[in-house]
């Protein structure tokens, strides 16, 4: 289970990483071509931004402890990866059924 839990730290950090980057040129897209209709996408995506960067740092601190820390960094991580997700999927139906215009 140990080495288990060792092998998702890596895969939550390049992935949380990937979408960080996502997240970052849809931000950036929307303030450079200054769509102001669109401001609470860039609201929403501030707060994705949040989570995968906090689920990147926590999970980096899970592959540079040694310690029974760990466990709880990625685990916390892994929640907080997640939350990401899910938040990233219910801002893209929302945008996708046109509710956010």
């Amino acid at each position: 289970m140990e080495n288990q839990n060792e092998n998702n730290s890596p895969h939550i950090l390049n992935t949380s990483a990937n979408l960080l980057g996502l997240c970052f040129i849809v931000l950036t897209s929307i303030k450079v071509l200054k769509l102001k209709e669109v401001s609470i996408i860039d609201e929403l995506t501030t707060v994705a931004i949040l989570f995968f960067m906090i689920s990147s740092i926590l999970s980096f601190l899970a592959m540079r402890h040694k310690s029974l820390r760990n466990n709880r960094y990625e685990k916390i991580a892994d929640y907080i990866f997640l939350a990401g997700l899910f938040f990233l999927f219910f801002t893209t139906m929302l945008i996708a059924f046109n509710i956010i215009s």
